[in-house]
């Protein structure tokens, strides 16, 4: 329990020393007063788990540092840290932006008191809006929008995935811009605190008018519209009306513009590339350490990552992918200077093959790529993306096309071919580390073995990686120009396809894991076989670049294994079923407290 307590004071990001102290002491105190005992929650039939309450207890640690909503200055981490790591979201007491959301509101129905004509308020929506509406069908208007859209089908989204899209659209909404009451916005963080997550569905949105169907969902359940709208909770899915007892609150009907104001938008499309974005930071760190054991066990030249060669080509993911290459082989006992060590007879390449000597080049662009998608996604974040959109000073409204997704389906598009070719790389890296012809000598498909000649060695391995990477590369294809131009009668005649881009980069993230995975079992192999190779024992600790040595030390602790000087990793394939060896690491990737992404800081 304190190592998930300890944890959660870490999620906190707590900076002072007296604040993670009186943190703790909370949980020490909780813990003395019997608040959690497993004999307690044996006893009470209402809670499911012990591990349920630990997730409780820091979930209460966690609102001691709550994200403010103002409409502006989100970024990644804070969205992060709501959606994954449930801390508190509030909502701004700023007087300036209160009134400015209240102004908004108020404009619209003096609007329709002075019969102007806006779309979506006094007309239907998209190819319909043709005819101004009566008095009484302006107050049926924005309901039945959410009811014609109750269609979101497949999977359900992960929860943290629909957090993200509730805290994104509340904060579009806290521009003030949108015509809403204050009091939808605040029910919205209301179910987000509880942890009371409307269910989403993977399909319905083609990113064009916003993620319409997705956040209907969120919209009916959060107004409590009809208890066939579902909600996530800690117990279990329950409906919206449950949800509402839960909170104390009553269904509400929805004023003119609201439906628009909760629906019209691509908050969801962005809460998921926001998660994307996060996890692909992580894994390109983790993919460098990977490339820094591969180099090592290679053998390859230092000479390709100096400094000099590349500020004579001053891309910046270029520098900063061999800048960390340097630092992460930095003190390794197995690399030289090829060309300086060189011998007369030697016979070796007087310069490595190019998926060691073009790395920074090569994955250089892809670090770009990363930081250019995550400066849009955090745009996206802090964006008001409904239509239309009122200028309170002005006295106007506009209509416009903020909705469309389109930088959101671009990065995600751009960041899913990059994982295609990224993995394309590692998995040529693994083809050199198998084949003593271009290892320097290392066993055949690195077996662990030499004393036998029935073994294969990591062969096997090997080619469930290469059934990883191609996949990857085919959903590496772009979406983004295959929309339909046809949509909602032609209305909806350019659409971004920002959800789809962003559910498939999300999968590709989970199937990148897998073959990581992989790699990092390939990683050890090869580096302990090139320890023997040398200094006659296995364990690579005394030989390694220290900057490595955490991450060898964890994949040993995570596979439940003790180094040893006598055998490698896989000595032979019988004494360990290496399916079970790379589940064990991709649920260490995939767990939000897990050992191996929480070193790539």
């Amino acid at each position: 329990m304190f190592q998930n307590l300890y944890r959660a004071s870490q999620t906190l990001k707590l900076q002072h020393f007296n604040l993670r102290i009186s943190t703790m002491r909370y949980a020490i105190n909780i813990f003395n007063r019997g608040y959690v005992t497993k004999q307690q929650y044996k006893k009470d039939d209402e809670r499911s788990s012990f591990k349920d309450l630990n997730l409780q207890v820091a979930r209460d640690l966690q609102k001691l540092n709550p994200i403010e909503i103002r409409g502006e200055n989100l970024t990644i981490e804070d969205v992060i840290q709501v959606a994954r790591f449930h801390h508190e979201a509030r909502l701004t007491t700023d007087e300036v932006i209160q009134e400015r959301i209240i102004a908004s509101n108020n404009y619209i129905t003096k609007a329709i008191d002075e019969g102007k004509v806006i779309y979506g308020v006094n007309t239907c929506f998209g190819a319909l809006a043709k005819k101004i509406l009566s008095a009484e069908e302006i107050s049926l208007l924005q309901d039945n929008l959410i009811w014609d859209h109750k269609c979101s089908i497949g999977k359900k989204l992960p929860t943290e995935h629909v957090r993200a899209g509730m805290l994104i659209r509340a904060n579009a909404l806290t521009r003030g811009v949108s015509g809403i009451r204050l009091e939808l916005i605040e029910r919205i963080l209301k179910f987000l605190n509880a942890d009371l997550i409307p269910v989403v569905r993977e399909y319905g949105s083609i990113g064009a008018s916003g993620d319409l169907i997705p956040l209907a969902q969120i919209a009916g359940a959060i107004i409590g519209i009809d208890p066939s709208f579902k909600v996530s909770s800690l117990r279990g899915e329950i409906d919206a009306h449950s949800a509402l007892e839960k909170l104390a609150l009553k269904p509400i009907k929805l004023g003119p513009k609201e439906g628009l104001a909760l629906m019209n938008g691509s908050s969801v499309s962005t809460g998921i590339a926001t998660l994307c974005i996060y996890e692909v930071d992580r894994l390109f760190s983790l993919i460098l350490h990977v490339h820094s054991f591969f180099i090592q066990a290679l053998q390859g030249s230092i000479q390709a990552f100096d400094p000099f060669v590349h500020k004579h080509k001053p891309h910046k993911g270029q520098i900063r992918v061999a800048n960390k290459i340097v630092e992460l082989i930095d003190g390794s006992k197995f690399l030289d200077d090829k060309v300086s060590s060189m011998k007369e007879d030697d016979i070796k390449l007087i310069q490595d093959r190019y998926s060691i000597r073009c790395l920074p080049q090569y994955l250089g662009v892809i670090a770009d790529i990363i930081a250019q998608a995550r400066k849009r996604i955090e745009i996206e974040i802090n964006a008001v993306t409904d239509n239309p959109l009122i200028d309170v000073d002005r006295q106007m409204i506009f209509h416009q096309g903020n909705f469309l997704g389109q930088s959101d389906a671009i990065s995600m598009d751009q960041i899913r071919h990059s994982l295609g070719l990224i993995v394309k790389h590692i998995d040529t890296q693994i083809a050199l580390l198998v084949s003593p012809e271009f290892s320097n000598n290392l066993p055949p498909s690195l077996i662990g073995n030499p004393k036998t000649n029935i073994l294969v060695g990591l062969k096997g391995l090997q080619i469930c990686a290469n059934s990883i990477m191609p996949i990857l590369l085919h959903q590496g294809n772009h979406i983004t120009h295959l929309y339909p131009t046809h949509a909602e009668q032609y209305n909806q005649n350019i659409n971004s396809q920002s959800f789809a881009s962003a559910n498939l980069t999300w999968n590709s993230i989970e199937i990148m894991k897998h073959y990581l995975a992989i790699s990092l079992i390939f990683a050890v192999q090869s580096i302990e076989l090139r320890t023997f190779a040398i200094f006659q024992n296995y364990n690579a600790r005394a030989y390694l670049s220290p900057k490595l040595i955490p991450l060898y030390k964890t994949i040993y602790e995570i596979l439940g294994c003790e180094m040893s000087v006598k055998k490698p990793l896989i000595r032979n394939n019988y004494e360990q079923p290496l399916d079970s060896y790379v589940h064990k690491i991709v649920n260490d990737l995939n767990d939000s407290d897990g050992s191996i992404l929480n070193l790539m800081v």
